[in-house]
């Protein structure tokens, strides 16, 4: 790497995020497998990855929709085996509710769908969920980001982290993409029995998008909070799921979009 330091050129090395797709397939019952998604991701976690992308999406509906999850192990010897992973169901797969194969990147997400309707997944309205004090709320970032061990060398990940009532964090998980984030984390408790996640708090780096009220919806998480700025949509969102949105979150100072009564001042 070339590095300009006040004008004067110098030669470093420099440590990068690393990127590569991976294919997420699921099979049936009967043997029978399809490509579901394609996502550019931050290698590790991987097949909470899958989990999670697969719940988020409404496509599994839990734990015991799950059989096996694991890198796919047919593949030619000149493709890369770590970048497939093969999610085997319990039941039948109805390859007709996908519509389409997805398509997710590190910069938006799910990209592709045409129209609103297409993008929902039924969710039910959130749980009443704890109360959480201001000073935990303005807290979340830095706690979040003392937990970023690969940010820390490269800069360049976002990450999402679940934390209790009371501040405590317990788990966080680092990818180029913000939604691969949440879904790593969401993928993680579905792997063990859960959602729903009706005690826990999400917090993520970055903005908050429809696509990330939405996932987090789906798993019954009450309040999200983000460092900068929510959509539109996601907001309109949180506020039909009975979810507490709260974004700018810096400098002991927040908003609260939607449904403040989850917040003590």
């Amino acid at each position: 790497m070339l590095a300009v330091r006040d004008g004067v050129r110098s030669e470093r090395p420099d440590d990068l995020a690393t990127e590569e797709p991976m294919e997420i397939r699921v099979e049936g019952p009967d043997g029978s497998t399809v490509s579901v998604a394609v996502t550019m991701r931050t290698p590790g976690s991987d097949f909470e990855l899958a989990a999670g992308f697969l719940f988020t999406e409404g496509l599994i509906e839990g734990r015991e929709d799950l059989r096996r999850v694991s890198y796919c192990e047919d593949l030619p010897a000149d493709e890369q085996h770590y970048n497939v992973v093969t999610v085997s169901l319990t039941k039948p797969f109805d390859p007709d509710v996908l519509r389409r194969h997805f398509f997710a990147n590190s910069s938006c997400g799910i990209c592709g769908k045409a129209t609103l309707e297409q993008v929902e997944v039924r969710c039910d309205r959130v749980a009443a969920g704890p109360v959480v004090k201001a000073e935990v709320l303005s807290w979340l970032p830095e706690g979040l980001r003392t937990a970023q061990k690969v940010f820390e060398r490269t800069g360049g990940l976002h990450a999402a982290g679940l934390f209790m009532p009371d501040g405590t964090l317990l788990t966080v998980r680092e990818d180029v993409g913000r939604h691969n984030a949440v879904d790593k984390v969401i993928g993680e408790e579905v792997l063990v029995g859960g959602p729903p996640l009706a005690d826990r708090l999400l917090q993520v780096s970055g903005r908050l998008s429809f696509e990330l009220v939405q996932k987090a919806g789906r798993a019954g998480i009450p309040i999200v909070s983000a460092v900068s700025a929510p959509s539109s949509l996601a907001v309109e969102a949180a506020d039909h799921l009975g979810m507490t949105l709260v974004a700018f979150v810096r400098d002991r100072r927040f908003n609260v979009y939607t449904h403040p009564d989850r917040v003590a001042t």
